[in-house]
């Protein structure tokens, strides 16, 4: 029983060999798959962007293990993972036209205030999800927004105008405070100046 139960943990039930091939083979699929898919999957705009991350890793399970579940299979195959993205990471590093044909470029959403219809439709980006990570990032409008990029990996950046909504907003109310601070003063002077019966 004790050895069996060794076995059945240690012993992978599948060839080495074959234990390596088959991450490389899915890490490969992803990463052209996702490039091809487009940067939005990876920024998870919506729900279903999301659900199709989540279940991808569920979908590739068995390509990766086959009919194995022994913790040494496991290993070999989470290390076989980490050693391809590490070599490819160390690769691209160093040719950046490489990285480039693997991660892409940045798409630009909003270039001077302006959004780039031609941007969203390439990127299938709607107005309405690019409001939704502006705010999420904190700007109140996509108005108040000068660049917006979607990065390579999935990450969207906004630059802000030089004068926010919400910087606008401020500058009124320490302009109407300085109004108010000034009626006062001239209220002080008024009374100071009246003589007293």
């Amino acid at each position: 029983m004790g050895l069996h139960l060794w076995n059945d943990i240690m012993v992978p039930g599948i060839p080495i060999a074959e234990k390596i091939l088959r991450p490389i083979l899915v890490y490969v699929f992803l990463v052209v798959g996702l490039r091809l898919a487009g940067k939005r999957e990876l920024a998870q705009l919506n729900p279903f962007d999301l659900v199709v991350l989540l279940t991808i890793s569920n979908t590739v399970q068995n390509a990766i293990i086959g009919n194995d579940n022994s913790v040494l299979g496991g290993v070999i195959g989470a290390a076989t993972l980490l050693l391809v993205n590490y070599l490819v990471v160390r690769w691209t590093f160093r040719h950046p036209r490489l990285e480039r044909l693997v991660e892409g470029v940045p798409a630009v959403l909003i270039e001077g205030g302006v959004i780039q219809e031609d941007g969203l439709e390439r990127e299938l980006v709607s107005t309405t999800e690019l409001g939704a990570a502006a705010r999420r990032q904190g700007y109140l409008s996509l108005d108040d927004v000068e660049r917006a990029t979607l990065e390579p990996g999935g990450s969207l950046t906004f630059e802000p105008r030089a004068a926010t909504t919400r910087v606008r907003r401020h500058d009124e109310i320490m302009s109407r405070l300085d109004s108010l601070h000034q009626g006062i003063e001239d209220l002080r002077r008024q009374v100071a100046a009246k003589p007293n019966h």
